[in-house]
């Protein structure tokens, strides 16, 4: 499969991306150009133009579509007021051309904000949270929609609709889109033949290279074989090459290592787990350059597989299709059983990432630990273990830090993220923790409206040692909108202030 379009090959693409035209690289690979691509490039060929010359030329031959999220807005009181305004504000419509390297959806859906102006995979569950306490389960249904159109198309919902995306997909969650609409659609047999299709596409895609040989193997693509003779799966990109939205960066970076291809391999697979970037995939936590990404086997992605391979039973039980629901049922629970034996630690009352080379548990304590409680995999011994914790080592004044390790990469503390806070919150009262779940809701809060007095608008994440201080890190500035932001602190304000007529949690 071709993944990109052959505009990131191009001379005009290079060059503007190594003058550094745009402080950030997304920008110009997110263009879209005004006469046809080839007649563009012919004429930069001819004129090479350079410096204030470049700048001219590439606002002469591309357009750039501004974030309507960012134009001025009312003066609101409350961060409640915001998320509900932003929701027709981060809304795009659907369409059926691609424009620049945008691929088109068939049903309108929501960007998270600011130089995310397209949909991404598993903001979308988060997203969607508030969407129903809005009462818009339409473009909840929209949404999923697009990821079953997706799936159809390219094998696997990408990272988010361009096409420099479309050889990573991101944590899979297609799968809980379906649960939030379960009993309103599940009665539907159509609905419920084509979800279940689509899950199953899905599942093929990440368990692809289970049925070739690997005996002398580790892993093959994103799965891995385990010394008892189970699977178990990984985070993994076949390009090896710079990210078009991260071009200069990648390969200024790559400077600074001895293999350029499997360095943007780590990269890319990083960015296939939503946590680009953290602690958990470097060999040495300050130093981006020493990333291992395809080296480690995930809790996180484990438990929501097994949550997968759990909806995919659901689903053929609804169908009648009993043979089919309990051979993924076996599924889910031989590797929840596996998420078990390889990833827990009595010793520490948690659960860990798994180093590929030696089978060992990593190092890094970090907030994938609590999705096995949150996909409800967990003892009741366990979930209390994981509470003592929880609450004594990584619920601050602001909400739940991404891991115990303060360093310079985004995922990492002191900042804190909405999905992490509601896999935890979830888990929580799924095990009748409603206290802590409700302390760690309050201090985000607290981190969402310190953050809302001082900046107006809800953000991306949020430094939760210190609120009062802007969160920091990555390769970008902080970014205003937030989609999975509103959706999760929506969620926060209707379980913390229920509603008779909220729809259920």
């Amino acid at each position: 499969m071709q993944y990109q379009s052959n505009f990131y090959s191009t001379e005009i693409f290079k060059a503007v991306q190594s003058a550094g035209l745009f402080s950030d690289s997304k920008v110009f690979a997110d263009a879209i150009a005004k006469i046809p691509l080839a007649e563009i490039e012919n004429q930069y060929v001819m004129q090479k133009p350079t410096g204030e010359a470049l700048l001219r030329f590439v606002h002469a031959h591309f357009d750039f579509v501004a974030n309507k999220e960012l134009d001025a807005l009312p003066d609101f009181t409350s961060a409640q007021q915001y998320i509900s305004a932003l929701w027709s504000r981060l809304s795009r419509k659907a369409s059926t051309v691609a424009k620049g390297s945008l691929l088109p959806l068939p049903h309108p859906y929501v960007v998270p904000g600011g130089r995310f102006n397209e949909i991404y995979y598993w903001d979308s569950y988060f997203t969607a949270l508030g969407l129903l306490d809005a009462n818009r389960s339409d473009l909840v249904e929209g949404m999923l929609d697009n990821f079953v159109s997706l799936i159809d198309r390219i094998g696997h919902v990408p990272n988010g609709n361009r096409d420099y995306y479309q050889s990573r997909s991101q944590p899979p969650v297609t799968a809980l889109m379906v649960d939030l609409l379960w009993q309103e659609k599940s009665h539907d047999k159509q609905w419920l033949s084509r979800v279940t299709q689509a899950l199953l596409k899905e599942h093929q895609f990440w368990q692809t290279g289970e049925d070739l040989s690997c005996t002398d193997k580790k892993a093959q693509y994103r799965v891995v074989n385990m010394p008892c003779g189970g699977t178990l799966n990984r985070y993994w990109d076949p390009l090896a090459a710079p990210r078009p939205e991260s071009f200069i960066e990648d390969i200024e970076l790559a400077t600074a290592v001895t293999d350029s291809e499997t360095f943007y391999q780590h990269i890319r697979a990083a960015c296939e787990s939503g946590w680009d970037f953290s602690s958990r995939w470097l060999a040495n936590a300050d130093d981006l350059a020493s990333i291992r990404t395809t080296d480690i086997i995930p809790v996180d992605l484990n438990a929501l597989l097994v949550l997968l391979e759990s909806q995919i039973a659901r689903c053929f039980e609804k169908l009648n299709e009993l043979t089919q629901a309990q051979y993924y049922a076996n599924l889910a629970s031989n590797r929840s059983a596996l998420i078990q034996k390889y990833c827990w630690c009595d010793k520490k009352g948690w659960f860990f990432d798994v180093d590929l080379n030696d089978y060992a548990r990593t190092s890094v304590e970090s907030l994938a630990g609590v999705v096995p409680m949150f996909a409800e995999l967990v003892t009741p011994e366990q979930a209390e273990h994981i509470g003592k914790k929880l609450e004594a080592e990584f619920l601050q004044q602001g909400g739940l830090v991404s891991t115990l390790v303060t360093t310079s990469q985004q995922w990492d503390s002191p900042n804190g993220w909405a999905p992490l806070q509601w896999f935890a919150v979830s888990g929580f009262r799924a095990y009748g923790q409603n206290q802590l779940a409700k302390k760690i809701m309050q201090a985000w809060l607290y981190a969402v409206e310190t953050g809302f007095e001082q900046a107006s608008c809800l953000l991306e994440k949020y430094n939760v040692v210190e609120p009062d201080k802007q969160a920091s890190g990555g390769e970008y500035v902080v970014q205003q909108g937030f989609g999975w932001t509103n959706g999760v602190t929506s969620r926060f304000y209707r379980l913390l202030v229920p509603e008779v007529d909220s729809p259920s949690a």
